[in-house]
């Protein structure tokens, strides 16, 4: 006797879903995977820059001359200081005139793209930003020390013109396609109601903008900033070519400066693994973590903030 045709049917069903559940579970699990994975490699990451760093940090470091002495001399022969003060005011005050400049332009470009230009423009815009994104480091660091350096020193007499102004402005046209994309997307997400609405009672296209997107794009804004300081204070390798690589605590914007990153840069390939100069070249690292730490919990807090507010 055959096998019933309802039976078979009902077997191959069956093995379809379970088929079907088994390839539902293997997706979950995969997409689980990917993101619990971004936490372990940021704690693998920090486990092992401390790793490296903890010898001096819980034993041989002297705090308060760390933080607070400009005097950098790792490899002194009299007596070493480890002091990064000079370096931290130069990767803040670079961080600082980077934004200054990227800020305006990045979210007036976002403003611009957005809601004041459409068809051929709008897209050949988006291209070139993105362009521009794609530019490597190294590009732009030959940017500023060839074609920046010696307009600065024509255009305000200063006596080299590898310093924090052509780092920061380096540094901008770096850290302006990341705001401009972010900021356009935070824009458009605004619903189109926002604008209808602001238009029946008679508001400009400029009221509708400063009045009514940035306050309800602020959260989208506010990431998009924050992404750039990042960014700014991340850099390296056009910071290095581009600062003019002195240690000294900038009074002016003409001055030459050193930062973290670049710091580590030049330092870490002459160092032997394990002594007191590569520990404090990882406790540098710790510092910029942690910077970078500090700047994510702040946006996040005032992003909870804003919407605690709105929900209220």
């Amino acid at each position: 006797m055959g096998i019933p045709t309802t039976s078979v049917a009902a077997r191959v069903r069956h093995v379809w879903r379970l088929s079907e559940r088994l390839r539902e579970k293997a997706i979950e699990w995969a997409i689980r995977i990917c993101g619990w994975s971004a936490i372990f490699f940021v704690l693998a990451i920090f486990f092992f820059v401390f790793r490296e760093a903890a010898p001096m940090l819980l034993g041989g470091l002297d705090f308060k001359e760390f933080f607070t002495s400009p005097n950098w001399r790792p490899t002194s022969q009299v007596r070493p200081e480890y002091g990064i003060l000079a370096l931290l005011v130069g990767s803040l005050s670079l961080a600082g005139v980077a934004m200054a400049v990227a800020v305006p332009f990045g979210l007036g470009a976002a403003v611009f793209i957005s809601e004041f230009c459409g068809g051929k423009t709008k897209e050949t815009l988006k291209i070139v930003i993105e362009l521009l994104a794609a530019v490597p480091s190294i590009v732009w660091g030959f940017v500023g020390l060839f074609v920046l350096a010696p307009l600065i020193v024509e255009w305000t007499g200063a006596q080299v013109g590898v310093n924090l102004l052509n780092a920061g402005i380096v540094v901008a046209l770096m850290s302006v396609p990341i705001i401009v994309s972010i900021g356009e997307d935070a824009l458009k997400a605004v619903p189109d109601s926002y604008r209808e609405a602001a238009l029946s009672l008679g508001a400009s296209r400029w009221e509708i903008v400063y009045r009514v997107l940035f306050p309800a794009a602020k959260n989208g804004l506010l990431a998009a900033v924050l992404l750039g300081v990042g960014r700014a204070i991340g850099e390296t390798m056009a910071v290095l070519m581009c600062t003019g690589h002195s240690i000294n605590i900038p009074h002016s914007l003409l001055d030459p400066i050193r930062a973290l990153t670049a710091t580590i840069a030049t330092e870490l390939g002459d160092t032997v693994e394990g002594d007191e100069h590569w520990q404090a070249l990882f406790t540098i690292g710790v510092v910029l973590f942690t910077i970078t730490f500090v700047i994510n919990l702040t946006a996040d807090l005032v992003v909870k903030g804003i919407r605690s507010e709105k929900s209220a």
